[in-house]
């Protein structure tokens, strides 16, 4: 399959799209994946990324697409690949568009996961992640809680609240995407490739996303 993911900042983008890729073996593509694989690998263009990143700066849609576009000829995209909260923009969807035209590729599918506020601010601020760089295991204190002592099952590490997600900031997230982002749903409804799924649950989700892949 090859399918972009859409959705709020905790509307469960990513564990959708680790699911999916137990369906088919497609891959789980995220901007933030590519950027730091890029950077790690040493690449030209991951130099040019890591500058902006070292700054705080946003990484410019041209850059992202160069890496994009490598990222998706490499060999395991052949299976297929899901975007996890990318594109981001109107911009980066007609940048997008144009190189999977470029490459010869279709996409199947793309997926808005429309999550009630309550749903995601409750999901955020219970969240909690292990400190440890190189587990980075993710908590909720409510359905996964870590030990007893708040730390990571996996590792020992404690685990903490990132800072972006305490309310006040999630609010400002959630502002910034219904801004930026929330109209790429009717861009990509225009282009007539939009299923919009309402669930909290992330295996109704993913049934309602193999059942569309599949007529």
């Amino acid at each position: 399959m090859r399918i972009i993911l859409l959705g709020a900042p905790g509307a469960g983008k990513g564990t959708v799209a680790k699911l999916l890729t137990d369906f088919d073996g497609s891959v789980q593509i995220s901007t933030g994946d590519i950027l730091r694989s890029a950077v790690k690998a040493g690449t030209e263009l991951g130099k040019k990324a890591q500058g902006y990143m070292e700054r705080g700066e946003l990484v410019p849609d041209a850059l992202i697409m160069d890496i994009m576009g490598t990222r998706l000829q490499e060999p395991d995209c052949k299976k297929g690949f899901i975007l996890d909260g990318f594109p981001r923009t109107i911009p980066q969807a007609e940048a997008l568009k144009g190189l999977l035209q470029k490459l010869k590729l279709k996409l199947d599918l793309v997926v808005n996961l429309d999550v009630p506020r309550e749903v995601i601010l409750d999901r955020l601020t219970t969240r909690r992640t292990c400190s440890n760089p190189d587990c980075q295991e993710i908590y909720n204190i409510k359905s996964k809680p870590p030990t007893a002592d708040g730390n990571c099952k996996k590792c020992g590490w404690k685990v903490v609240q990132r800072d972006d997600e305490t309310e006040e900031v999630i609010t400002k997230r959630l502002a910034t995407y219904n801004e930026k982002t929330a109209p790429l749903i009717d861009y990509y409804k225009k282009e007539g490739s939009l299923k919009s799924i309402s669930s909290t649950s992330s295996e109704e989700i993913v049934a309602g996303i193999t059942k569309a892949i599949k007529k």
